[in-house]
């Protein structure tokens, strides 16, 4: 008798669980694992099956809520019937953590008007701003003291993007006219770029992993055009034609083919030897504003990583870029996340599919800004309705509403390690948010207008941020 009731009380304890990874692939064969396990237990043995001669952290998912508590504990709290299988989603985490900031550690004057985008190169040592009064700056940031002025626009400077091996800046202006700087003099490589009839809108390089040392980049423009630009030739090298409206932002993938999207509610994909369209993503219906990919943060940073190593070839460079990029992928597809003035978000696969993956409606304003965290398993989203809003990068499920902010917000931008947002918004804050507790970790007054930009250091020590008043604020831990 009393050895069936151990019998029984064993199997009770117990609950027979399958371990899946982010996209759904089953990790060995379901298993009994006893009510008590937690986090840690879990693990050990994610470790264990997955073979990792160095233990790596992990965080553990029921139906898209974190288990923070013992397995028994979480199907009491939840209901759940300890008949069924319970699925738990594993996702690796940063090794390394990001200090949330929490001060501003210098107000820099220089421009003369608002401050319309900010942007640290690659490896998170410079800083450069473009501004209303027709200026590029970069700033030292070991002084927190402006270092050059880059003249030569003609009107405000819209926007403003690093190559990721972070030999180059280029500046795109309401003129239309782009001009590449030389980031260690501060003075333009060669005459402005022209072609494009009316602003620019957006400019993303050609990956590191793809090209090194890194030549080409794609503007977009108000025009209805993107125009791919080899800086060594100081010319236009293809012009994509195709959209009937304004291009609103543009990317250059990892797999080497550029995603534009436009007023005219399209999002098209190029490939960039000829500059032929390959395909056509249609769902929207209002303006497309903003694009984001979910390898965005490899893209960006090329071979650059949180350990601050410098390399001595292009040819080193672009091996370390490539490897980055095919760890940070792993055996998925590129995605992509488009934002719309129609209030929704579509997730597409567009190498696999011309048809969106998931539809991700919540706003309940025009979306103006959407981000992948780096390690690819979130995608942020800022609103007009004064909302930040947390999804599931994999799924496209949503997560979380981050609110606190009393205007709209304009840009966001994530820590190295995933685990941090920061959003800039018209009510003149900063706010950071902690992905794990959803929760406000860190209000950041001190702007004395809106906040137009705000970018958070590669290497995760410092945020900056620009707008109506006319100063930079750098932030730190």
């Amino acid at each position: 008798m009393e050895v069936e009731e151990e019998q029984r009380e064993t199997t009770t304890n117990k609950v027979m669980c399958l371990l899946t990874d982010p996209d759904g692939t089953p990790l060995g064969a379901a298993m009994y694992l006893p009510q008590n396990a937690g986090h840690q237990q879990l693990q050990q043995m994610v470790n264990k099956l997955l073979s990792n001669e160095e233990k790596l952290p992990y965080a553990f998912y029921i139906s898209n809520q974190e288990l923070l508590v013992p397995l028994g504990t979480y199907l009491e709290k939840n209901k759940v019937s300890v008949e069924k299988v319970l699925s738990i989603v594993y996702q690796p985490q940063a090794i390394f953590r990001i200090r949330p900031v929490n001060r501003c550690s210098s107000t820099i004057s220089g421009h003369t008007e608002a401050v319309l985008s900010v942007a640290f190169s690659p490896d998170g040592k410079h800083l450069a701003s473009g501004s209303g009064d027709t200026t590029v700056r970069l700033w030292d940031l070991n002084t927190q003291t402006p270092l050059f002025t880059c003249t030569g626009h003609k009107n405000w400077v819209l926007c403003i993007a690093w190559s990721p091996d972070g030999k180059h800046l280029v500046s795109g202006s309401k003129a239309g006219e782009l001009q590449c700087w030389d980031p260690k003099t501060g003075k333009p490589s060669g005459n402005p770029l022209t072609g494009h009839k009316k602003w620019i809108t957006g400019i993303s390089w050609e990956p590191a992993h793809l090209n090194a040392p890194c030549r080409r980049f794609v503007s977009a423009s108000k025009d209805g055009d993107a125009r791919i630009w080899d800086v060594s030739l100081r010319k236009c090298i293809i012009c994509l034609s195709g959209h009937t409206l304004a291009v609103t932002c543009v990317k250059w993938g990892g797999d080497g083919v550029i995603y534009t999207g436009s007023q005219d509610c399209t999002i098209k994909v190029w490939e960039t030897t000829q500059g032929k369209l390959i395909k056509e993503l249609k769902g929207h219906g209002h303006w497309v504003n903003s694009l984001a990919l979910s390898t965005e943060y490899v893209l960006r940073t090329g071979a650059f990583d949180h350990t601050g190593k410098h390399y001595s070839s292009p040819e080193e460079m672009k091996k370390v870029a490539l490897e980055r990029y095919n760890k940070m992928k792993g055996n998925g597809p590129e995605r992509l996340v488009s934002g719309s003035d129609d209030f929704t978000m579509f997730l597409w696969e567009p190498s696999v599919s011309k048809h969106p993956k998931t539809r991700m409606t919540g706003h309940q304003q025009l979306v103006n800004h959407v981000y992948f965290s780096p390690d690819g398993q979130w995608v942020a989203s800022a609103s007009f309705d004064k909302s930040v809003k947390l999804w599931n990068g994999t799924t496209g499920k949503f997560v979380a509403a981050f609110r606190g902010h009393v205007g709209p917000v304009y840009q966001i931008s994530w820590s190295a390690d995933s685990r941090l947002l920061l959003s800039g918004s018209k009510d003149s804050t900063l706010k950071v948010w902690d992905i794990r507790t959803h929760k406000l970790k860190q209000d950041l007054p001190g702007h004395a207008d809106e906040v137009y930009a705000v970018d958070w250091s590669p290497d995760g020590e410092k945020v900056a941020s620009g707008g109506k008043d006319r100063v930079l604020k750098l932030w730190m831990g």
